[in-house]
């Protein structure tokens, strides 16, 4: 193993250090809010390897995060299934939807793009209020047992554990795929398309599997974020949960391993602490945006491999 290579490992399995010490010290309530970052962090995580690493700008990711709630969510509420397995097929549902839609959506390109996965994603959200009888429509379906989902353990420490291991999974794997040879190849149709192709890759192929990666992250964070917090509603599908993780992604660096994380932090806490100053929330994180977009266009980690950090991955 390189230096290089070493030194990047290093770095992020010091970070899985530090993020478990501070949910085994923090007191309850904030430790609950770290694992609800560490939940949407990995919902972070997977658009980034379709946004950040492939140049997929997708407005549908609330379709695959909400296939991963209601993936879990239906089969704990009516089977009565245990917790830990109902998030593996939340996971699935993320991914499987993922491929249903790449599959249509990826022959087009562009804001083309952008409008039909738009357009799953509303039409799942649709589907959700019909169906609302199952799926308990905007009202949802309240999970009162889904914090018993480890036994021995209280409910908090079970949330804590199960955030963090989610999000320990989600970026050791996606740090795997974008240092492989799939990694370079999602880069590199990033930044030219055609080249690509003239070197014999296929960009259809190379995006379904970028995108289907994607939504099997956003499937497992849309099904721990069910099951940890003890709700699923139809909310989870509309625009709104299309548009965070884009959030995220471009506050903390766009084309970085931990910009998910520390951009999903950040604005969590933008938002919190906003809320407790003044009711203008959505202006406090608007002139905060705009703020990024002046200064540090490439988010925060992408800000600083530009001025010297090359290693950060």
């Amino acid at each position: 193993m390189k230096a290089k290579d070493t030194k990047i490992w290093i770095a992020h399995l010091a970070v899985l250090a530090a993020l478990g010490v501070l949910l085994a010290v923090l007191p309850a309530y904030h430790a609950t809010n770290l694992a609800r970052i560490l939940t949407l962090a990995v919902f972070a995580t997977g658009y980034n390897l379709a946004f950040g690493y492939t140049g997929l700008l997708s407005l549908g990711h609330a379709l695959f995060f909400a296939a991963g709630v209601y993936g879990a969510a239906l089969p704990v509420t009516y089977w009565g299934l245990s917790p830990l397995p109902a998030i593996a097929l939340g996971c699935l549902a993320g991914g499987g939807l993922a491929t249903l839609v790449g599959l249509l959506a990826l022959r087009t390109a562009g804001v083309s793009f952008m409008i039909v996965t738009l357009m799953f994603a509303q039409a799942g959200y649709l589907t959700l209020l019909y169906f609302g009888q199952i799926t308990g429509g905007d009202e949802g379906l309240v999970m009162p047992d889904a914090t018993a989902l480890i036994p021995g353990l209280s409910p908090d420490t079970a949330r804590a554990v199960i955030a963090f291991t989610l999000f320990a999974i989600a970026l050791l794997v996606s740090l795997i795929v974008i240092r492989s040879r799939l990694g370079r190849v999602m880069v590199a149709m990033r930044e030219n398309e055609e080249r690509s192709r003239m070197l014999g890759y296929n960009p259809f192929t190379v995006k379904l599997s970028a995108l289907v990666l994607s939504g099997l992250f956003a499937g497992a964070a849309g099904a721990g974020y069910a099951l940890l917090f003890g709700y699923a509603g139809a909310s989870f599908a509309t625009i709104q949960y299309s548009i965070l993780p884009m959030l995220y992604v471009l506050m903390g660096g766009a084309g970085t391993t931990l910009g998910p994380l520390l951009g999903t932090a950040a604005m969590f806490y933008l938002v919190d602490g906003a809320a407790r100053i003044t009711t203008a929330t959505l202006l406090v994180v608007g002139v905060a945006l705009v703020l990024l977009i002046l200064f540090a266009p490439k988010g925060i980690l992408g800000t600083l491999r530009e001025r010297g950090a090359r290693w950060i991955p």
